[in-house]
């Protein structure tokens, strides 16, 4: 392991991992600290950069966040997919290999889902579950961004990947997007943690396989996740449960902040004037409810 300091803002120092799994090997970013870690888990279009501008806000506690395999700095494995499960069993390696007692495991968007399946799997390594603008299973008021659910159509695989491969396409595709949520094309959270992943940089290879992969699964996913809903497990999770949510998200809204918070017996919400990424948005608003809470 290496020590590095962060370079962009005011990124603290951390300790530099590479943790090992069955489907290639993660970046994972371990900034020291007290008490019951908070793990970080990011989405679909994005990585662990998401979370740069909350990072400082939660110090003195220790905070961790790590790219999934494909995304970021973590590896790219070529032909492998995504396999069922897999998401889940990288945040577990990561957690049992850093000898995490008890986490605060938070998830955003498509991490959102990973988080709430390691808590129902690991009840007793979770101290407490926070949800950012994510989805879990269906509800009213649930709306997957137009992009995401071109890539997750499995009837639409040929236009997609014709599309994706087009870096015309891809950006005009990036940028429609980006409008939709209320982004700017050059807003800097797009720079930071989303370009990279559809066009790469000095500092990685793109992610377009990882996204492909990941998002070629989202239908039979959120089928996976009802499942879960029906058979009651969410009921009875023991650990408190924080949805917090930007208010001005058009996709993962605040009906389905209310859905989420609905699925469990200890849940708060919160609401955030923001967008959907309101760790970069309002971290330090979102650093206070976290902090608050515990």
């Amino acid at each position: 392991m290496d020590v590095q300091r962060g370079e962009a803002m005011t990124t603290p120092t951390y300790v530099q991992h590479k943790v090992a799994t069955p489907f290639g090997s993660l970046a994972v970013r371990d900034f020291p600290g007290g008490r019951d870690p908070f793990v970080l888990l990011h989405g679909f279009p994005d990585d662990s950069a998401i979370y740069d501008k909350l990072v400082p806000e939660l110090q003195p506690r220790r905070v961790v966040t790590f790219d999934y395999v494909g995304y970021g700095q973590s590896e790219r494995v070529h032909g492998a997919g995504v396999l069922e499960g897999q998401r889940l069993k990288e945040t577990a390696a990561v957690i049992d290999q850093l000898n995490l007692e008890k986490v605060v495991i938070v998830g955003h968007d498509a991490g959102g889902p990973v988080a709430i399946e390691y808590a129902a799997a690991h009840p007793d390594r979770v101290a407490r579950l926070v949800l950012l603008n994510c989805y879990f299973g269906e509800s009213p008021t649930l709306r997957f961004p137009e992009m995401i659910r071109l890539l997750g159509d499995p009837h639409l695989v040929p236009l997609a990947d014709a599309l994706m491969q087009d870096p015309a396409q891809r950006k005009w595709l990036l940028e429609h997007t980006a409008r939709q949520f209320g982004y700017a094309p050059t807003d800097d959270i797009r720079e930071m943690s989303i370009i990279p992943q559809f066009f790469g940089s000095a500092a990685q290879p793109d992610s377009l396989e990882a996204i492909r992969a990941w998002t070629g699964r989202l239908f039979r996913d959120v089928a996976l996740t009802n499942e879960v809903i029906a058979s009651g497990k969410l009921a009875t999770l023991p650990c408190p449960v924080d949805v917090v949510f930007g208010t001005n998200d058009p996709y993962l809204n605040t009906g389905v902040a209310q859905h989420l918070a609905g699925l469990f017996p200890n849940a708060q919400r919160h609401s955030i004037e923001a967008r959907h990424w309101v760790q970069w948005d309002e971290p330090k608003a979102l650093a206070g409810v976290l902090m608050r809470a515990g």
